[in-house]
């Protein structure tokens, strides 16, 4: 906030810093620790010491993540009886600092997973307006692709992940940016490549992945799944799939042969995936108190405690949130603001407690980072 000065000019309050995110963004506070001998900055902001502190959700959903300091007040609102003029006037409030992570999670009602390459973005192309970039080779999509899909009249968000290999959850591939994604679902549509153009196992790519979202989180393992046999227009993919189809029904699971590329077999997916969603319970939304969207941070009130130590021949510490509060908006630079504060201080009984740690005339005492020499001496 803006200092305040003479002539009852009250400081201006510390303008709004608005940061404008995506919906889906979680952010994260770092919780307050010591920092190790020698540590540095980027290990501090990598430690896992960070708390949950919102998840907006919404579109127009706010967060208020720290209060901007309040200006301070002009000489007036210290008049009194016996002090009709003040000659000095109070500092604006500095705010706290915090440092903050921003994580973003898409929100989707569907999520598309497989190894690299199976065909997610293929089919995510042919059912939505979504453009994503396709090849024929791993890793060709590197970030979350979402579209809408629209079945009569009803429409549901698709994303396409990139694909998923064994270690993901471990970070493989990129795994942790890719999870953190699929949390968000309610639905996944698992698509395996039946071609046998790749010479890989294609039920073992399915096992391989389901493993990988369970040691991830056993919310992601416990998603409802249905699956999608792609490429069934290639020579091989009958073979496969007389094989493979069996299989996965003797576990209860839904399956579907398609071929993203030609259309085969998409509109009966796209139903049955509009269908589940009809069944499927609704994405929790966090409340907001108000009406408005917002989800303030919460402030304790102030804490009036403080500590006096003696730190040192002739060297004494005071620390307390009220005390270096006060401090901090006091003009050093004003005489008479030095005695009220000194008077605030013996009030709070400071004084009295440095006298008693054995503080006498000149020696050091440090709030807040600031250091005074002490004065036994009483204003009034």
């Amino acid at each position: 906030g803006g200092d305040g000065g003479p002539n009852n000019r009250h400081g201006k309050n510390g303008r709004d810093l608005i940061l404008r995110v995506p919906v889906g963004t979680l952010v994260y506070e770092r919780c307050a620790r010591e920092p190790q001998a020698e540590e540095s900055d980027e290990a501090l902001l990598t430690a896992d010491e960070w708390r949950l502190v919102a998840d907006l959700t919404r579109d127009g959903q706010r967060y208020v993540a720290a209060k901007g300091g309040e200006g301070g007040r002009g000489n007036a609102a210290f008049a009194s009886s016996t002090l009709q003029t003040p000659k000095f006037a109070e500092k604006g409030e500095p705010t706290d600092e915090i440092t903050l992570r921003l994580e973003l999670k898409l929100i989707a009602d569907v999520g598309l997973i497989g190894y690299p390459s199976v065909g997610k973005s293929t089919l995510i192309s042919k059912i939505s307006a979504a453009k994503p970039k396709i090849a024929d080779y791993p890793f060709t999509t590197l970030v979350p692709n979402l579209g809408v899909a629209r079945v009569d009249t009803k429409s549901f968000v698709v994303a396409d992940m990139p694909g998923l290999i064994e270690g993901a959850h471990e970070g493989a591939g990129l795994g942790h940016q890719f999870l953190r994604h699929i949390e968000r679902t309610r639905l996944l549509v698992h698509i395996v490549d039946v071609s046998g153009l790749t010479g890989r196992d294609p039920m073992h790519d399915f096992d391989a992945i389901n493993e990988e979202l369970r040691l991830h989180s056993q919310r992601l393992a416990a998603l409802p799944q249905i699956v999608a046999l792609n490429k069934v227009d290639m020579p091989d993919a009958a073979k496969i799939t007389e094989v493979l189809r069996p299989t996965l029904e003797s576990r209860g699971l839904e399956v579907f042969e398609i071929s993203a590329l030609t259309g085969q077999g998409l509109q009966p997916l796209l139903y049955r995936i509009a269908a589940k969603l009809d069944e499927l319970p609704s994405p929790s939304v966090p409340s907001c108190e108000d009406g408005a969207g917002i989800a303030h941070f919460t402030v304790a009130p102030s804490d009036q405690t403080w500590e006096a130590r003696k730190v040192g021949e002739g060297e004494f510490e005071v620390a307390g949130h009220a005390v270096e509060m006060l401090v901090r908006r006091t003009d050093l630079a004003n005489e008479y603001a030095i005695r009220r504060l000194h008077r605030q201080l013996e009030r709070m009984g400071v004084i009295q407690r440095l006298r008693e740690l054995g503080a006498s005339e000149g020696d050091t005492v440090r709030i807040g980072g600031i250091e005074f020499g002490f004065s036994d001496e009483v204003y009034g």
